[in-house]
């Protein structure tokens, strides 16, 4: 990894970019879509953003994580609350987004979105 020497910034922000599936650079490797994070008025870091694709990924693996088991294991009532959390955080925003989550879950497109349009009766109009 091209991660900068060790700084107290690296350090509070690490957490964040691992569970964003980012990467850290130095400043000096910097592309112009990265954004580049100070610390007293110098350079400290980049954070190189993943594709919306790669990081509704990296969300599943820690949802899995979290839950302590495939997502396809968990019950209904549970993979409902995933969908309502990975609605508010944009997943399905995300080309493909709905056929991922199904994947991951286990059910089927249909079944998705029955969850999203449950959970939101002003959508069944």
């Amino acid at each position: 990894m091209t991660e900068p020497a060790e700084h107290p910034l690296v350090s509070a922000v690490k957490p964040l970019v691992d569970a964003m599936g980012a990467e850290i650079v130095r400043p000096d490797q910097a592309d112009p879509d990265d954004v580049v994070l100070a610390w007293e008025g110098e350079d400290v870091l980049a954070v190189r953003l993943p594709q919306l694709s790669d990081s509704l990924d990296h969300v599943l693996a820690a949802m899995e994580r979290r839950h302590g088991m495939p997502l396809s294991d968990l019950d209904r009532k549970t993979k409902q609350l995933v969908v309502r959390t990975l609605e508010a955080r944009g997943a399905f925003s995300v080309r493909h987004g709905v056929e991922t989550v199904a994947g991951a879950l286990g059910v089927s497109r249909f079944t998705v979105y029955n969850y999203l349009n449950r959970d939101n009766p002003a959508k069944n109009g």
